[in-house]
This record gives C-alpha cells, structure tokens and sequence, in this order.
C-alpha cells in the first residue's frame, strides 16, 4: 500500500504566501507544506526590494492605489487594489510580531522609493527583502507543532471529485512525488491550497528560481479553472549581464536611490522614452532597454549609481555590491551591466479576494493567483505585499470553511504499472531549452501576429512530444517541469493572440495603440480550442 496522508490543509508551495498561511492557520488544523525543492528555493528568497505600504505620514493610501492602477495599465480591479492598499500597514505590523528585521534610520522604518511609485513607501530588509522574510517565516512554522514542512516534494496533479468520476466539483488533495525517493502518495485535504509562485522559467532569461514553472496554474488548468491574463509577462529591467551571474537581480530600488542607466557610451537615454526617466514603470523600462540594445546591436545596456557615496552603496546594496565584486564589478566606481529578464506572471489562477477558486475547497493565493491586482503590469514591490495580504485573507475564509468537515472517498493510489524507465532523459532537457528560446524570441518583450504564430507552431509539436514522453516512462521533477511550463506557455501564448491591442506588458507592433475597452482575457478550459 502507498503512502497516503491526511490533513485539514494541504498548501503547495513554501514561500512567502503558503508560509503565512500556514502560519496564520496554525492554531485551526494540521497543516501540511509543501516544498518543490528545499525551503530556500523558491521566488521568495531572491526578492531584493521590499514591500509596499502606506507607512509615511506624508503619504496616503489613495495614491498608493493610483500608483498601482496606473502602472496596471487601467486594467486593474478596483476591489482588488483597495483591498490590497487597505491592508497594506497591518501586513507590516504583523511581519514585524513574527521578527523580520527590516533596516531603520533613526529609529524608523527605512523607506525607499522604486519605480512607478509617487512617494517612498517600500519598506525593505537592506537589499534582500525576500530572504529576510523568508527565513523568519520558515523558523515559525519549523516552531508550531501543527504545521508539517515537507521538502523535495512536488505536486504532480490535483485530486478532484470530478477525476474520481464522483458529484460535485471538489479538490480533494493531490498526488505528491517526492523526488529523492521517487515515491508518490496520496496526500488528503479537507481545503487544498496553490501557492507555487509564477511561470517566468518560460523564458531564456529570468531573474526567478528554477523551480518557476508554473506548477499551480497548470494543476488548476486540467482540474478545470479558468486563468486570466497570462500575457502579461513582466521583465525585469535590470538583470546583471554576466556569464557566472545567473538569476542575479539588480533591484529597482538602484534607481530608486539615484542609479541611472546607460549607453556603452555612457549617455543616458531613459529621459527621452518617459519624463519619470529611471522612476518609470517596468514595462516602459524594460522595452526602452530592448529598444536600444537592438538599435545599438549591443549585447547589454548599464546600470551606474557610482555617483553616490562609497558607503552608501555598501549599506543599501550589500548583497548587490558583495556579488558585483565577486565578478570583478565594483559598483561604487563603474556600472553594471544589465539586461531585461522575465521577471513576474502577473495573470494566473482566476480567485477572489480570500483566494477560492472555480473548485470548492481549492485556493490560489500569491504568484499563481490572478485577483486582479496587477492588471497589465505589477507595480514594484507590490507582490511582496500581495503574498501576505491575500494568505491573511485566505486564511479567515478557510476557517470558516473547516466547521464543516467531509468524509474522503476512496483515492486510488498512483498507478506506474504501465509505464517505463526512460533511457531518454535528454529529451527533457532537450524540449526545456527548445521551449525558453523560442518563448523568448516570439513571445517576449515586444510582439507580432507572425512571431505569436511560430511560437504556437513549435507549442503544438512540443505538446504532442510531451504527451506521448508523459504517458510511457516514469515521472520525474523535470518532466512534471517541462509538462507544466509547456502548458502554461501555451496558454500565454494563446492569451497574447487574443490581445488586439498594446496594453502595460503586452506590446505588440501590429496592434501598437489601446483598445476602446480594458478588457481581461478569460481562458476556460472546457471547449479549449486555438485562436483561428
């Protein structure tokens, strides 16, 4: 018999969101957490930044909320952003109880300022914001007894009363692989939770993790919820240029403080693109600096805050200057060279704002979600805020939710009976790579209808090789991988046909202005069919 486990709360995923979820419901179940990789491995740890929150009291929480809805290209939700905003200072406090250390200046919160932002409001742990807050969260849920931490083990599939062939339409809990023992178990869950961050490993180059592909949004797809707006794909401006630096992010809050950006001449140029310059949103930035890497044929543009102190440098950036001078970059004396890199998925998994999805007893929460907050693009600083908000509302609903308790039905255990070991595994990486280029090339920072159609074309290919490679040999890590990441990448490549418009992240040369109407772009999976 395969191992099977029950719990009240099922969360997959260990980052900033499943962790406060969990945190938040400790005194109210057993609570199972689910790690792809170890507990570090995740978005969360490399988020430099901060967070956003009214916390000034120059500042004011509607213009928090302007800031947000301009940069979201006036596709953002209303309720959403309010509701975001309003509960800004309250996730402050409460990361402040659980312990994260962030900087102060006098006795206060240190704030800085990032991109699209009308005021400074980012609240941040010197220049590694995410790990701070990560480490305080995994060393509170390591303390509560309620709480169970399993690492190396990834979600293959949801288990739905639907796939049971059962009534109704209920998440039931998941298969679970651990991928060092390569046993599959049934793992039970009266409420089942999605918090497995974004899809930006999609692309060739990406500031997230490698564990970005998409899990929860895929898992969500074939249980059969509906996704929005995964089209809209944030890049990054500044990812250092590097051949050893992989994933390593220059911070926004660079610019915040001063960073300006540069030719390989030397002569800045954001000036010309947008009149907040540097302080512009990601999306202008980001297609500023293709623009000209293309123009100019150059293999990256730089980032120079050189002007400023030594040791203001030092202190603000200490993660940023102590990596820079690992690769010969010293930051206080030249500029660093940067690129744009996929970044944020700011369309997902379609929930409401305690995080339900369409299947009972299902949530999306953080990265995987698409609450509406962001619209066509994510103002910095605000998925950080996101994580906490959205898990803390979560967390009231499924209490509620737990009054009420159901009896399982009968769960198969995984079937491997009929399947093999593959003696093919280079194909995986095969199709990995094959999927990233081509995503990057056709699917990137700027578009065409001719561009999308090559990409669907290769999509399609892909899908079938994955399928028949899926049905036949024993899963893996990386198979489970590139099974999502191809699924979810076809659903943003199908998104970005739908788009007839240039809107925030979306940008396509053959339909350059905004559209009468802001409209999201609803996928459902039942009749799922190719744009004609």
């Amino acid at each position: 018999m395969k191992a099977q486990f029950e719990f009240d709360i099922l969360i997959i995923g260990s980052g900033a969101a499943g962790l406060t979820l969990a945190l938040k419901l400790a005194k109210h179940g057993k609570i199972a957490v689910l790690s792809k990789g170890d507990l570090t491995s995740g978005s969360t740890w490399l988020a430099q930044g901060g967070v956003a929150a009214v916390i000034d009291d120059l500042d004011i929480e509607q213009k928090h909320a302007e800031d947000t809805l301009t940069a979201g290209g006036n596709l953002s939700h209303d309720d959403a952003v309010n509701f975001t905003v309003e509960h800004g200072r309250e996730s402050i406090d409460w990361l402040i109880e659980q312990g994260v250390p962030f900087s102060k200046e006098n006795g206060q919160l240190h704030l800085t300022q990032e991109g699209g932002h009308s005021h400074r409001r980012i609240i941040h742990a010197a220049d590694s914001t995410g790990r701070a807050i990560l480490q305080t969260l995994i060393k509170n849920a390591q303390a509560e007894p309620t709480i169970q931490l399993f690492e190396d083990s990834m979600a293959i599939d949801l288990i739905t009363s639907t796939k049971l062939g059962l009534s109704g339409d209920k998440c039931l809990g998941a298969y679970v692989l651990n991928s060092k023992s390569g046993e599959i178990a049934v793992f039970k869950a009266q409420q089942t939770v999605l918090a497995t961050g974004g899809a930006s490993k999609s692309y060739l180059y990406t500031s997230n993790s490698d564990g970005a592909s998409g899990d929860g949004i895929a898992m969500a797809w074939r249980s059969g919820c509906r996704v929005a707006n995964l089209e809209f794909n944030q890049f990054h401006p500044t990812c250092l240029y590097h051949p050893q630096a992989k994933s390593f992010l220059i911070s926004e809050a660079v610019r915040g403080e001063g960073g300006k950006l540069r030719l390989p001449d030397g002569s800045t140029f954001m000036h010309k693109f947008d009149k907040r310059a540097e302080l512009a949103p990601r999306d202008i930035v980001a297609r500023a600096i293709d623009h000209e890497m293309k123009r100019l044929g150059a293999d990256c543009l730089y980032l120079d805050i050189s002007h400023r102190d030594d040791q203001f440098i030092k202190s603000h950036f200490p993660t940023i200057y102590q990596r820079c001078q690992e690769l010969g970059i010293d930051m206080c004396k030249q500029a660093i060279p940067i690129v744009p890199a996929a970044h944020y998925t700011c369309g997902g998994v379609i929930s409401d704002i305690h995080g339900n999805t369409d299947i009972a007893g299902l949530y999306a929460i953080g990265e995987t979600a698409f609450t509406g907050l962001h619209g066509a693009n994510r103002l910095a600083s605000n998925s950080l805020l996101e994580c906490i908000v959205f898990a803390s509302a979560c967390a009231i609903d499924i209490q509620f939710k737990l009054e009420e308790k159901f009896d399982y039905p009968t769960i198969p255990a995984w079937d491997e009976s009929q399947v093999t070991d593959s003696d093919e595994d280079v194909i995986i990486a095969h199709n990995w790579d094959e999927l990233r280029r081509f995503m990057w090339d056709y699917v990137g920072i700027v578009r065409t209808d001719k561009r999308l159609q090559r990409a669907k074309h290769r999509s399609d290919l892909l899908q079938a090789e994955i399928s028949e490679y899926y049905s036949n040999y024993k899963i893996s890590k990386d198979l489970l991988e590139l099974r999502n990441l191809s699924l979810v990448a076809e659903l943003i490549i199908q998104s970005a046909m739908l788009r007839k418009e240039s809107r925030g992240l979306h940008f396509t040369l053959d339909y350059p202005n905004l559209a009468p109407q802001a409209r999201d772009t609803i996928l459902t999976p039942i009749n799922y069919q190719w744009p004609s």
